[in-house]
């Protein structure tokens, strides 16, 4: 802590410098040092009602600030449709999909008067912290936000759909948005159908360049200080809370004498919900992942598999020398990689280029570059 506060005590009285050099030396004086306070400062000469400063809100660093709205505004419509998949299709079933609002609604089930997402927030908070106190972690704004926000969305949309308190301690389904939502029935398809919706809001939130924190915290310190993998302690934890939910919800712990006690079946339809959330998770943020690799290895120059990659796929390839290790002839292997519509047609092309040549096709996990996607930025978060 005596780092982070002298971190920002030394950015803060830093800046109080910067702006005293540019106050009191360089703007009286029409001096134009560059960057973006030196364009304030000619704008200022053309528009004299506007200060130096308020010009450099403006242009402040060239930051695109339409990916910033665009950002920021993802963080809450993830986060809303997050908390709407728990308010609506798994909160009313007792479904626990691991992690922290998976225990949430088990402790609802032992404490019917606090709602899950106050549940949330007595998880999310002390873990904020302890991230930043053990872990030295920097969460930075849009994963404190998004937090914090959460529980919020999924109290306030609990408190707007259940006409009454007594419905909303019971979370009772038939009294679910006046029973046009009841599920109970379906509990295959509202697991599938909640977890979905979970998936896509948390996708978001990550694409978003966030994530709402949680049982990441307790995974990145079981990795820091037990030694265990990243996505072994996610499922550890997720494991935990769902045997939890077993007992307390299964099995009645806590709450013996409601004869209308789902029983321990709900637990499967628990870890359904979880594994679909994960691939849900992954596909908004990876997309289909149909890219693939493709080595081709030949005797013969490729000339005219160079012009069709070239000009007809409108993509480029990578020429390695090479040679055979039994032969040591040398040989021409091309790299490329392709989106899966496009390797039917390079193997056409291989054959009738060189019916002989040796071809490899393998699935390209990821793709970065020109024609494909950005590299991440620093602190980006990354799926799996």
């Amino acid at each position: 802590m005596k780092k982070i506060i002298s971190s920002w005590i030394g950015i803060f009285v830093g800046c109080t410098i910067l702006a005293a050099g540019f106050v009191y030396f360089i703007n009286p004086y029409n001096l134009v040092p560059g960057g973006v306070y030196g364009a304030s400062i000619v704008l200022h000469n053309l528009f004299p009602s506007i200060q130096v400063g308020t010009f450099g809100y403006i242009y402040i660093n060239h930051i695109d600030m339409k990916k910033i709205i665009s950002s920021w505004i993802g963080i809450f419509v993830g986060c809303t449709i997050l908390a709407a998949g728990f308010v609506y299709f798994i909160n009313p079933y007792n479904l626990v999909p691991g992690g922290v609002y998976g225990a949430s609604i088990v402790l609802h089930n032992l404490f019917p008067s606090i709602q899950v997402g106050t549940f949330g927030y007595m998880f999310d908070i002390p873990l904020l912290i302890i991230s930043v106190l053990v872990l030295g972690a920097k969460l930075g704004a849009r994963t404190i936000v998004a937090a914090l926000f959460t529980p919020l969305a999924m109290n306030v949309l609990s408190l707007l759909s259940y006409p009454s308190e007594e419905a909303l301690h019971q979370l009772d389904p038939t009294q679910l948005l006046g029973g046009s939502l009841n599920m109970s029935d379906h509990l295959m398809l509202t697991s599938v159908i909640g977890a979905v919706v979970i998936g896509i809001g948390c996708g978001i939130v990550v694409r978003s360049r966030a994530t709402t924190g949680g049982t990441d915290i307790v995974a990145m310190i079981l990795q820091k200080y037990c030694h265990i993998r990243f996505s072994k302690a996610i499922l550890l934890v997720d494991g935990i809370v769902v045997g939890f939910g077993l007992l307390v919800i299964g099995f009645g712990i806590g709450n013996p004498d409601d004869a209308t006690q789902p029983s321990w079946h709900l637990s499967f339809y628990s870890l359904i919900a979880i594994f679909v959330t994960s691939r849900v998770l992954a596909y908004v943020i990876n997309g289909e992942k149909n890219d693939k690799i493709l080595f081709v290895i030949s005797d013969m120059r490729l000339t005219a598999l160079h012009d069709y990659i070239l000009k007809d796929l409108d993509r480029t390839a990578t020429c390695i020398k090479s040679s055979g290790l039994y032969t040591n002839v040398d040989k021409e292997m091309l790299f490329l990689v392709v989106s899966y519509k496009e390797v039917v047609g390079i193997k056409q092309k291989i054959r009738e280029v060189d019916p002989k040549a040796f071809v490899v096709v393998t699935d390209a996990y990821d793709a970065f570059g020109e024609g494909w996607k950005e590299l991440p930025m620093a602190g980006e978060v990354q799926p799996e």
